[in-house]
Order: C-alpha cells, then sequence, then structure tokens
C-alpha cells in the first residue's frame, strides 16, 4: 500500500510537471508567433538587406522635362537608367515642370512622388506607380493657397513613416514679411525660406499646412534619413550674402519638431544644394547638386561627426540635377531592365 501510495503521488507530481510545460511551451510559441509577427510587420518598414536589390535615384534634367533615373550597387558609381529615358513627363502646374522628384515606397510597395511643378506655383506635383513605369494620373495639391502672397513653393520632399503609415510631404516657400528680412544678392531679392508641411494617408485628405523648419536663416531643400529610432533632417542653408549655399544637418527623435539648432557645414569649399541621404553599409551618404560647377558630389560619415568628401570617387550621369536615393527590390529592378532592353 505505501508503494502504490508513494506511485500515485509521484504520478502526480510528474502530471502536475507535463501540465506546466505545457503551459509554458503555448506561451513561448505564443510569444514566438507575436514576435515574428511584429518581426514581419518590421521588416516593411526597415530598409531592405544589403545583400539584395539596388539603389536608384531619381534626376531631373534641364528645366525639369520630368523623371529620370539612375541605379547603383554600391553607392559609388551611378549609370543613368535607359538611354535619356524619361519615365514620366510633367503635365500639371503654371509651368508643368518637374523638378526635385522626390519618392518614397510605402509598405504596400507603392511608390509616391512629389515634384517642383513650377518656379512660381503655389503647390506641387504628385503621382504613384507600383513599378516606376506605369503612373497615375498626376494630381496638382495647392498646399500653400491659403497662405496670400506666397512667391513659389520649392523642392517638396516625401518622408515616410511606416509605423504610423502616415506621408509627410515639406518644402520651402517665401511668404513675403512672415520672418525678418536677410540681406541678399540683387537677383535673390525678396526670398526668404522657411520649411512648411503637411500629412496624409491617401494623398486625397491633408492636414492643415504649418510650419516644418524655422532655423534662422533662409532654408531649403529639406530631406530626411532615419536610422531605427533616429530621424536625421538634411537642408540646405540659403543665405546669399555673406554667402552660404552648403548642406548642413539637425536630428531628432520623431520626423517633425527638428530642433533648429543646426550642424556646422558637411560640404566643401562650393556651393551645393539638394541633399539626397541615403544608407549603404555602415555608411551614411548625402549626395548633392553642385550647381554651379554643373556637377554631382557626395559626402559620407559613419558617425555624423566626420565626413569625408567622396565627390571625385564618385560617379554620376550626365546632367543630372536635384532628386532622391533610396533601395529597391531585386525583382522590381529586373523589370526595369527588362523594359529598358524592349525599349
Amino acid at each position: 500500500m505505501r508503494f502504490l501510495k508513494r506511485f500515485w503521488s509521484k504520478l502526480r507530481i510528474l502530471r502536475n510537471m507535463i501540465s506546466e510545460i505545457k503551459i509554458t511551451i503555448q506561451l513561448i510559441m505564443k510569444n514566438l508567433l507575436t514576435l515574428l509577427l511584429v518581426l514581419l510587420f518590421a521588416s516593411g518598414c526597415s530598409r531592405k538587406t544589403e545583400d539584395e536589390g539596388m539603389y536608384l535615384f531619381t534626376y531631373f534634367k534641364g528645366n525639369g522635362d520630368g523623371l529620370h533615373l539612375a541605379y547603383s550597387a554600391d553607392g559609388l558609381n551611378w549609370k543613368e537608367l535607359g538611354n535619356n529615358k524619361v519615365f514620366i513627363t510633367p503635365a500639371v502646374g503654371k509651368d508643368k515642370l518637374m523638378r526635385d522628384p522626390s519618392i518614397v515606397e510605402d509598405k504596400h510597395g507603392v511608390f509616391h512622388m512629389v515634384w517642383t511643378s513650377g518656379w512660381w506655383d503655389r503647390g506641387i506635383g504628385y503621382a504613384c506607380s507600383e513599378d516606376l513605369i506605369h503612373w497615375s494620373e498626376q494630381q496638382y495639391i495647392p498646399v500653400m493657397e491659403g497662405f496670400e502672397g506666397t512667391k513659389n513653393t520649392w523642392a517638396p520632399e516625401l518622408f515616410y513613416d511606416c509605423k504610423s503609415d502616415l506621408f509627410y510631404i515639406f518644402w520651402s516657400s517665401t511668404i513675403p514679411g512672415a520672418f525678418p528680412e536677410i540681406p541678399t544678392v540683387e537677383n535673390e531679392k525678396g526670398l526668404n525660406h522657411r520649411q512648411y508641411y503637411v500629412t496624409t494617408k491617401d494623398f486625397k485628405t491633408f492636414s492643415e499646412t504649418k510650419l516644418f523648419f524655422e532655423p534662422g536663416f533662409s532654408v531649403i531643400d529639406g530631406a530626411i534619413l532615419q536610422q531605427d529610432d533616429r530621424y536625421i533632417l538634411f537642408v540646405k542653408n540659403e543665405n546669399s550674402l555673406p554667402a552660404e549655399k552648403n548642406i548642413r544637418y539637425t536630428v531628432n527623435d520623431k520626423p517633425y519638431d527638428f530642433p533648429v539648432s543646426v550642424s556646422e557645414p558637411i560640404t566643401g569649399n562650393y556651393w551645393a544644394e539638394g541633399p539626397a541621404p541615403l544608407q549603404v553599409g555602415e555608411y551614411v551618404y548625402v549626395y548633392f547638386d553642385k550647381y554651379i560647377d554643373g556637377k554631382y558630389g557626395a559626402v559620407r560619415s559613419k558617425d555624423l561627426k566626420s565626413w569625408e568628401d567622396v565627390s571625385d570617387r564618385a560617379v554620376f550621369p550626365k546632367e543630372m540635377r536635384h532628386g532622391t536615393a533610396f533601395r529597391v527590390s531585386k525583382k522590381l529592378f529586373e523589370v526595369l531592365q527588362k523594359e529598358m532592353l524592349i525599349k
């Protein structure tokens, strides 16, 4: 009898242990499934791995004839995609231009693009595409119509916040009298830019236009690079008297309300505009238009402190002007290559 009691007692203990193990396994599996779902969702927000795809660069030529694309495997050697191929021709705005094309890809694989549609417009151009070849009907977004006297709406830039599924569109405008006047050279008289922005989820409804960045100097050509939970805003100091015309940056933990204190210039003794940041391995590259010299340039850094000018090592297509750089999948790039061979 004692043996049977001990046996049943140990059997109950064993059964309890098995039950606890099952519960523990179930909890582990549940947590693993939750983690897997989080990682799958996050993968749509994070940078694509370095062993896949290709880097693309949007740009324009001349005064803004349409969208051109360049590609690169290493971030230094850029080649034109197609023989002077225009992927979309501008059809909106007073001047029907397509300058400063900015593209982002959302988590559904749709590419959204905004651009400067005219020299003195109060709005910007917009279109979207799933393959960068076939584009939606172009849309004119009158982002500054509510601000009387606005002179221009230049270099709109897109940033997509995957976590909130929200697009930020920001650009530079001059509103006479909105800020203290600054000394300017004669051909820039009356221009004193600040950056403004709207947000949208669908490019049909937009938030109220608000001030985005006011660093105390004339500022244009903003672009945001995200590194996990850090957001880096690159801008051009547009002051002309004395001349600045250089690229600087500021850092924040969210893609708005950036600190107005900016870095020292990261570009050299030349005029630079249109910063296009891109993460390439351990480097942050910032490409820019040396518009006075008729060249394109680049600097890079591992820590945002020490910047190396690699303009002489980089190769860009001829006549390339202000755009954005980003990574696309191998599959999409192969589709683009095939399209070029067919055409």
